[in-house]
């Protein structure tokens, strides 16, 4: 049975939020100002037609929009899409106390993300490839992606066959797809364990199809050629299902404000520093210290350190930074400092920074909410909070980038 109801605002994941009577509904593909039926079970509800538009609803740009599960808001008009993205950073910095400039939202442009996880399952009617429908286990095969970068929207057909290929057990599996300057890199997740026959004949589809490696949790079965992408003058081979910012416009943005905001800084330490996105391109003003806890990670670091040319001294230390943060009397050795950590934030190491003399900080971050608690631990601490950010990589979803630059004033001895 369908109810009526008219939209008040937008929620945090891009649903549309109605008053009713035992509390709020969340509508997914509607928009503020819209009246519409919507079948209603508890406090979310399927949209079932749109009564009255919003002058801001436009055409997706997807024929799948709505079923697979991947974008919130392609019927969102690009401006007001891009204002709502901003107001998240605002709202989850005004929430802790903390006002600040914040800059205009640095758009994403379609068919730019690099690297796609894609959902998979063999059927009777034959091998599934696409993404989950939103809070089901349901796999929409797909047919176009207008967010996705054309090199893997043109191989989905090879990337089925593929799957098919390195499937070895009835329940769905992932695998994970990044552009390279050497090809695609496939990396496999809980497909199975491969048998002998299955190696040889996915590893001559591979070398037959171009692609540049394949890997089955975490084990290389075959690399053609070794998977390289550039961090500013920096080519790095990359092992297997390492993480990569998803689209290169956006690394390159936040790269080049944290190398300005970091530019007068001999000596710099990056946290979570990943496979060097960050350190190989300070590398070339500063002395870089990374550290990071994934071993294969740091090894293409120091590798691409190493075979690189017009690079200061760059030195790699792996550590669990959760578990072991660098200490404030650590970190006094460097004038400048980046750290970008997974989507929990970095609230111990934040600590350690608050007392630390390190005059010059950037703070990435994938999640506005841990950015603001960690930022308030470092205002708290005698930082002056410079500029904030945002950046938009993950194009018509929830999550939306920052970029924050802190500074503070060197204490008298």
């Amino acid at each position: 049975m369908s109810t009526r109801f008219t939209i008040a605002r937008l929620g945090s994941q891009g649903d549309g939020i109605a008053s009713a009577e035992g509390g709020e509904v969340f509508i997914p593909f509607t928009l503020p100002g819209e009246t519409v039926t919507a079948a209603r079970q508890k406090d979310r509800a399927t949209l079932m037609s749109v009564l009255e538009a919003s002058p801001l609803r436009v055409d997706p740009a997807c024929r799948h929009f709505t079923e697979c599960g991947g974008c919130a808001l392609q019927h969102y008009q690009a401006e007001a899409y891009r204002q709502w993205k901003r107001e998240k950073v605002v709202q989850a910095l005004k929430a802790k106390g903390i006002a600040c400039d914040i800059a205009e939202l640095v758009p994403c442009a379609p068919h730019s993300r690099r690297r796609v996880t894609f959902s998979a399952r063999r059927t009777e009617a034959g091998m599934l490839l696409g993404f989950v429908r939103a809070l089901s286990s349901e796999i929409i095969p797909i047919e176009e992606c207008p967010i996705s970068h054309p090199a893997i929207v043109s191989a989905l057909d090879r990337l089925r066959a593929l799957a098919d290929l390195v499937c070895a057990m009835p329940r769905a599996f992932h695998m994970t797809v990044t552009v390279t300057a050497s090809g695609l890199d496939i990396a496999v997740h809980e497909a199975g364990k491969l048998g002998d026959h299955q190696r040889r004949i996915a590893s001559n589809f591979v070398m037959a199809e171009g692609l540049a490696r394949l890997s089955v949790d975490g084990e290389i079965i075959v690399e053609p050629k070794k998977p390289v992408v550039q961090f500013g003058p920096v080519a790095v081979a990359v092992p297997p299902g390492a993480f990569l910012q998803a689209t290169e416009a956006a690394e390159q943005a936040m790269a080049g404000l944290v190398g300005q905001h970091l530019s007068r800084a001999r000596k710099v330490a990056d946290l979570f520093a990943g496979c060097g996105s960050f350190a190989l391109r300070l590398g070339a003003k500063s002395e870089v210290h990374a550290v990071e806890g994934e071993a294969a990670a740091l090894a293409a670091l120091d590798r691409a350190y190493r075979f690189g040319t017009g690079l200061k001294r760059v030195t790699s230390e792996r550590r669990d930074l959760f578990r072991r943060p660098l200490t404030f009397k650590e970190l006094n050795a460097f004038d400048g400092l980046v750290f970008d950590p997974p989507r929990a934030g970095a609230e111990d190491q934040s600590k350690q920074i608050a007392r630390s003399d390190v005059p010059l900080v950037a703070a990435v971050s994938c999640n506005p909410v841990t950015l603001a608690r960690d930022l308030r631990i470092l205002v708290d601490g005698g930082y002056a909070l410079k500029s904030v950010t945002p950046i938009d990589q993950f194009l018509w979803s929830a999550h939306v980038e920052a970029v924050a630059l802190l500074e503070k004033p060197k204490r008298r001895r």
